[in-house]
């Protein structure tokens, strides 16, 4: 039995709340042993059942942020309506790698912390996968007992939905749209979303996947033009697309809107977090980042670049925006989860303690 210690923060105020969480330790502590982020399928059955385990504690441990977000429930909402209140402002942006690398270790440390989790966030490898449309489906990413269970069922008729419950475009191959069917998230519900909303609204987690998608916005042909960007700057705008919509879906959308189709909460650039296959996606893209800063470590620990401001060039696709470009000083905010925190803190992942294999 996992039990918590985050529940002596639930009756306090949200004046409160900072300095009552379990503190994780900070970029600039010392680091004993690099922990060794590992790909799903090179993990032991034992140690995938101990990750979806501790995913589950922080499920059911109380929230700290409730005051401040009315739908957070449970510890892990208290990261769900993080990324929602952020979303617009760490989307197609300069700083989308470094925000979303903090954002990891963050929750990485309160399963460590808070349920006494032994191991780190695993990634999935999708170059394993991506080969054909079947290699995906049998991926062990998606099995329904060592894995995070599969597609929903289909639903035909999306008229019946709201629009900020449907991605902003139409999917080719989408082949879903119900409730997580199997697995350990058989039936899991969110408290918050879908969209801009951190309100109560209980229902089901969902799923919509297109398999056409992900096997080439995932593919290795993908995987290997964004590693030869010459910057970051390249580099991000390639991960997270030179165009918007299908036509430019990189390994980014490749996930999101693979698994997450038009009616999948994957395909929710805000509460896609809901589904806890969002962390080995974005573990898998941090992994990506960090071979590409390795290749030419020299030059590349302080490469960083790209738009303050979301929808600012190279991501104008609505029109010019003002910007600034980003630094190293630039600071990132994580809210009531993690603070204030400048990027030249996260730009090597061993200055958080943790490597990949």
């Amino acid at each position: 039995m996992r039990v918590s210690t985050s529940f002596m923060c639930t009756a306090l105020s949200i004046t409160s709340v900072v300095s009552c969480q379990i503190r994780p330790r900070r970029p600039d502590e010392p680091c004993e042993t690099l922990a060794v982020r590992r790909e799903w399928r090179d993990l032991t059955s034992a140690q995938r059942l101990d990750f979806i385990s501790a995913v589950k504690c922080l499920q059911s441990n109380p929230g700290m942020t409730f005051e401040v977000f009315s739908g957070v429930r449970s510890r892990y909402d208290d990261f769900v309506a993080l990324h929602i209140s952020q979303a617009d402002y760490v989307h197609w942006v300069g700083h989308f790698l470094p925000w979303h690398r903090y954002f990891l270790w963050l929750f990485e440390q309160s399963l460590r912390k808070e349920c006494f989790y032994e191991g780190t966030v695993p990634y999935w490898d999708w170059a394993r996968d991506s080969a054909t449309e079947a290699t995906i489906l049998n991926s062990p990413v998606f099995d329904d007992k060592y894995g995070f269970g599969g597609n929903g069922d289909y639903v035909e008729d999306l008229s019946v939905f709201p629009s900020e419950w449907k991605a902003a475009f139409d999917v080719p191959g989408r082949s879903g749209g119900g409730c997580i069917p199997n697995g350990p998230f058989a039936g899991l519900n969110a408290t918050m979303g879908p969209g801009n909303n951190t309100d109560y609204n209980p229902r089901c987690v969902r799923r919509d996947f297109s398999i056409w998608l992900m096997a080439r916005a995932l593919h290795t042909d993908t995987i290997a033009f964004v590693m030869t960007a010459a910057t970051y700057f390249d580099l991000d705008h390639r991960i997270e697309g030179l165009k918007l919509g299908i036509a430019g879906a990189s390994i980014h959308a490749g996930g999101h809107l693979g698994i997450g189709g038009v009616l999948g909460d994957m395909a929710n650039t805000w509460s896609s977090t809901v589904d806890p296959i969002f962390w080995l996606h974005h573990s898998a893209v941090d992994r990506l980042w960090d071979a590409w800063q390795r290749n030419d470590w020299p030059r590349r620990k302080r490469d960083i670049g790209g738009p303050d401001t979301q929808w600012a060039y190279p991501y104008d696709y609505f029109g010019k925006k003002p910007y600034k470009n980003i630094t190293l000083d630039f600071v990132m905010n994580f809210g009531f989860v993690g603070g204030m925190l400048d990027i030249r803190k996260v730009m090597d992942t061993q200055d958080l303690c943790y490597t990949y294999s």
